[in-house]
């Protein structure tokens, strides 16, 4: 049996007032010269590395679902770094540091999602040039263009198994003696998703068609495997992810599903509120509509795949027994 995966990651996540990624190229060259700082103090002579320090891989995921999945997979020949890893913040806010800048420029694996979601890591990366450097983007592995609406890639059931089998690729390629590891990790990886897509299935096969609301598109994916029907307009999620005001005939459309009862859950971003999402919130409580929290930013006490039942299993109360589980 393989060794267990380490328990947890180290995190550089720093929310910032700012809104949106406001990474510029004034700030990528300040990060830039902090590593090139952060080198030159470290220029003279140091303990040599041992043979076990030699063989441990750094990485770096840009949210702490992918750093979760990169320790899975490479177990303990990896030390993984988790940028983004607080889920009490808006990831959307996210401003990068130095430190996330000297974590990417050391990292020989680094896992990002793209799709606009954390273009930062493109800017440091470029700033920081390593043609080593192995760089997952999930956004291109799934083959998705820029436009793809919703980038919560993590809650489509396809996305890990193929950051898994990519993540044993280019281990195995960073370490080809270890190749066989890598390997049997990942399919304990995908063995171990197997309970998230029975309960995905179970509830597809029980309670297909069940009309929900949203505030954003967080957990889309995820909603649309299991079967459920999103009554809130895209159009409607975009603009309250984005920032954006939603037109007052959106909002009282959204306000009817509750009042109307033509919802059985109300599915909200748990990691962003502000005062119309607490306004939806309030209406469901008013009229008897559970509601169930999702996450952007992988919450404490779970791996991904604990992570993701979790949130089925939510919703799956909230439609047999009106339950509500605003936080997991």
């Amino acid at each position: 049996m393989p060794p267990r995966p380490r328990s947890g990651v180290a995190g550089l996540a720093q929310a910032a007032p700012a809104t949106g990624l406001s990474t510029t190229a004034g700030l990528v060259m300040t990060l830039l010269a902090a590593v090139l700082l952060a080198t030159a103090c470290s220029a003279g002579p140091g303990p040599a590395a041992t043979a076990d320090s030699a063989k441990v891989i750094a990485a770096v995921g840009a949210e702490n679902e992918y750093a979760n999945v990169i320790s899975q997979i490479g177990g303990r020949y990896v030390q993984v770094t988790a940028v983004q890893s607080n889920p009490n913040t808006d990831p959307h806010t996210f401003e990068a540091s130095p430190s996330v800048a000297s974590a990417i420029d050391g990292a020989q694996l680094v896992v990002q999602n793209g799709v606009g979601y954390d273009s930062y890591m493109n800017k440091i990366e470029d700033a920081t040039p390593n043609p080593a450097r192995k760089v997952i983007d999930v956004q291109n592995l799934l083959g998705l263009p820029d436009s793809t609406p919703n980038p919560h890639l993590w809650y489509k059931p396809s996305t890990m198994p193929a950051v898994a089998k990519a993540l044993a690729t280019d281990l195995s390629a960073l370490q080809p003696a270890h190749a066989a590891y890598f390997s049997a990790r990942q399919r304990a990886f995908d063995r171990s998703l197997q309970p998230w897509y029975r309960a995905i299935a179970q509830f597809r096969a029980d309670f297909g068609g069940t009309p929900v609301a949203t505030t954003e598109p967080v957990g889309d994916y995820m909603l649309q495997a299991a079967g459920t029907r999103n009554l809130t307009p895209f159009s409607f999620q975009a603009d309250i992810m984005n920032g954006v005001d939603p037109a007052p005939q959106d909002v009282a459309l959204q306000d009817s599903f509750f009042s109307a009862h033509k919802v059985k859950v109300l599915v909200y971003n748990q990691q962003v509120t502000d005062s119309l999402t607490q306004s939806f919130l309030s209406a469901a409580r008013r009229y008897g509509i559970p509601v169930v929290g999702v996450y952007e930013t992988m919450p404490a006490h779970y791996d991904y795949q604990s992570w993701m039942l979790a949130e089925v299993q939510a919703l799956r109360r909230a439609v047999t027994g009106n339950v509500s589980t605003e936080k997991l």
